[in-house]
């Protein structure tokens, strides 16, 4: 395994940080250690183009063929390096020194490969095998644009067995903002339907960036329609675990990157009030 050449840190999420294809280790904000990510995109490719996506050379696409026995060594290995061998002593700092969890995010849409399915069956079959991480959470970053398809729904009811959880982009509500902040015609009506069923089959958190173009933040339109859509989903009772709640903390490698700014923290305090007052537990990260 390669060396990695400096310590993590948050602000630097190299997906080749280990010298390997698929797994990489990250020390995440919202996880609050050690995060073993899945990269099933290494084409750098997605169906989405997000702004502040810190992936270099992104294109329109889907994940290539997923080698899953390739997949199964280099999980397995890092694994036993991380429980068993010096990496943590190395590379992380004393105060992240734990394992928080496997996620699946990487360099595009992760179900988009076509293995998802075999891909958390893979997963659920390796943490049988490593008693210090039985219980070790499986979360699912995603854009939640392919729930629909039959071979992810049926991957998340395996995550659901395996501490899973999912974390669903909803960064904008009105349409021409998530045109321009994700690049994706995907309707609100689209969107709810895919919420209702991934909160069906597995524990789901709402994940939403928000930042200024050019020195501004989420319009006050903006805002009162997500606050209105997070009402509506209060309102049928749909079963959201809360909101990840997030600020810009690594650089875009985007166009649009010089026009991007963080909002101020109290800007995000009091929009993380307002999601709280309509009955959502609030997970800031500045």
């Amino acid at each position: 395994m390669q060396d990695p050449s400096k310590r993590l840190n948050t602000t630097d999420h190299s997906r080749d940080s280990a010298g390997l294809t698929y797994v990489y280790p990250v020390i995440s904000r919202r996880a609050g250690g050690v995060s073993i990510g899945i990269n099933l995109n290494p084409n750098n490719a997605c169906n989405w183009r997000c702004v502040y996506c810190q992936v270099p050379d992104l294109k329109r696409g889907t994940a290539p063929r997923v080698d899953l026995n390739k997949l199964e060594l280099e999980l397995r290995s890092f694994l036993h390096e991380l429980i068993d061998g010096d990496f943590m002593q190395r590379y992380v700092p004393p105060e992240a020194r734990k394992i928080h969890d496997i996620a699946l995010s990487g360099n595009g849409e992760p179900t988009s490969a076509k293995e998802f399915e075999q891909v958390i069956e893979l997963i659920g079959h390796i943490k049988k095998d490593f008693d210090a991480l039985k219980d070790l959470k499986l979360v699912l970053i995603t854009n939640g644009s392919l729930i629909y398809r039959p071979s992810v729904q049926t991957g998340l009811k395996r995550m659901a067995q395996l501490n899973g959880e999912v974390w669903f982009k909803f960064d904008r509500a009105l349409a021409e903002e998530r045109q321009r902040i994700n690049n994706t015609k995907i309707s609100l009506k689209t969107i709810h339907h895919h919420l209702q069923i991934v909160t069906s089959l597995c524990p789901t958190w709402l994940q939403t960036c928000v930042f200024q173009i050019n020195g501004e933040p989420p319009s006050e339109s903006e805002t009162d329609a997500y606050l209105e859509f997070i009402k509506r989903l209060r309102e049928e009772e749909l079963p959201l675990q809360g909101v990840l709640l997030y600020g810009i903390a690594r650089p875009s490698l985007q166009p649009e990157a010089p026009q991007l700014t963080p909002v101020s923290e109290s800007w995000l305090t009091a929009y993380g009030e307002k999601i709280k007052a309509l009955g959502l537990a609030v997970r800031l990260n500045p």
